[in-house]
């Protein structure tokens, strides 16, 4: 990978983080205001928090997956599969820039975890 392309990459995955992380904040800070009063209101806004919360932690599992792709790509690794050592097609690098696993092995760990 070039300089240029290498330096390209990694203000893309900073930015995505950096646009994560805010979200974040906002769901933190929408889980930390106070309920209202009335107990049908509150019982909305409980079940409103619980989906801000799902969401909060797709964010943080989100940001994990772009903190490691950041490490791999210091360490000349990113771009190859963790799990077979193969390099990540191109396509999937595009759509999916923190991927960690080429099509084949993801495919595998998905119909595993099915069968779990």
């Amino acid at each position: 990978m070039s300089a240029a392309s290498h330096e390209a990459l990694r203000a893309e995955l900073e930015q995505k983080k950096q646009e994560l992380m805010a979200r974040l904040e906002r769901i933190s800070a929408n889980l930390r205001r106070g309920y209202e009063a009335d107990s049908k209101e509150r019982a909305k806004e409980l079940e409103d928090n619980e989906v801000v919360d799902a969401l909060g932690n797709e964010a943080r599992s989100e940001i994990a997956k772009i903190s490691a792709a950041l490490r791999r790509l210091d360490a000349g690794e990113f771009g190859i599969c963790t799990e077979c050592g193969l390099p990540i097609e191109p396509g999937r690098l595009k759509a999916y820039p923190y991927a960690n696993e080429c099509i084949e092995c993801a495919e595998f760990d998905e119909r595993r975890r099915a069968r779990q």
